[in-house]
């Protein structure tokens, strides 16, 4: 359920298609309450609407929540050709927030050694020689001691 929260100050916005308060209507509501709150707006301001928050940085993904509840011809209609682009993107998944990538997988830390290293053998007794490859290491071997 969503709560109505009075503004004072507010300025509203002469390229939005909606009034001040149908607008915080839709940025406070719920997945669960946007489709009503949606419902009542006419399907053309309801597109422009879609636009108009599409074309805000920071309601970018509202404005795509809004589109996926407009046809795309009235997007078109309403939005011209941007409106089949918006309408396209709408129905792509949302990008993964930073707190839904999983981490990296934690890596063993490798050590080049140095003073008061232990010294691991990886291939059991003896001395082990490496080669770097490459045609300006042909002939250098490096050993591990």
């Amino acid at each position: 359920m969503t709560q109505a929260h009075p503004t004072t100050g507010a300025e509203p916005d002469a390229a939005c298609p909606v009034s001040l308060e149908k607008l915080g209507e839709v940025y406070r509501a719920d997945d669960y309450d946007l489709p009503y709150i949606l419902e009542e707006i006419p399907v053309l301001t309801r597109a422009r609407l879609a636009g108009y928050l599409y074309g805000k940085s920071h309601m970018h993904q509202l404005g795509l929540k809004v589109a996926r509840f407009c046809e795309r011809d009235d997007l078109v209609r309403a939005l011209g050709e941007i409106g089949s682009v918006i309408h396209g993107q709408s129905g792509l998944k949302p990008a993964a927030t930073p707190a839904e990538t999983p981490a990296p997988e934690a890596r063993p830390k490798i050590s080049l050694g140095g003073p008061g290293q232990k010294r691991v053998s990886l291939a059991g007794s003896g001395q082990k020689k490496i080669s770097l490859g490459g045609s300006a290491a042909k002939g250098r071997n490096f050993d591990f001691d």
